[in-house]
């Protein structure tokens, strides 16, 4: 059986959707086998955190986020017009 082989490079992109903390990662590769969208390759270096090959792709989903086995080794930013900021109504007195 002929052996092929694939060759990416990461995309650029204005969003960086998924970051990792080097120091956290351990390298599992659990978030790149949960993304839906796949935009995360496992790294080549073991122990050493996924690759994010398409992050313009990125649903924002949060399962990557879910599935770690390390807590906030891997962080998801939402885009900034994604996010809601709800602001309390105050409450004005009333009119005499």
């Amino acid at each position: 059986m002929k052996k092929i082989e694939f060759t990416v490079q990461p995309v650029a992109c204005s969003v960086r959707p998924i970051t990792y903390n080097e120091d956290l990662c351990i390298g599992c590769g659990r978030c790149a086998k949960v993304c839906q969208c796949d935009i995360l390759l496992p790294s080549p270096e073991k122990g050493k955190p996924p690759i994010v090959m398409y992050p313009g792709e990125c649903y924002y989903c949060g399962a990557c986020v879910m599935v770690c086995p390390k807590p906030g080794a891997i962080t998801l930013e939402h885009p900034l017009m994604n996010r809601a900021k709800f602001v309390p109504i105050k409450e004005e007195p009333p009119v005499s």
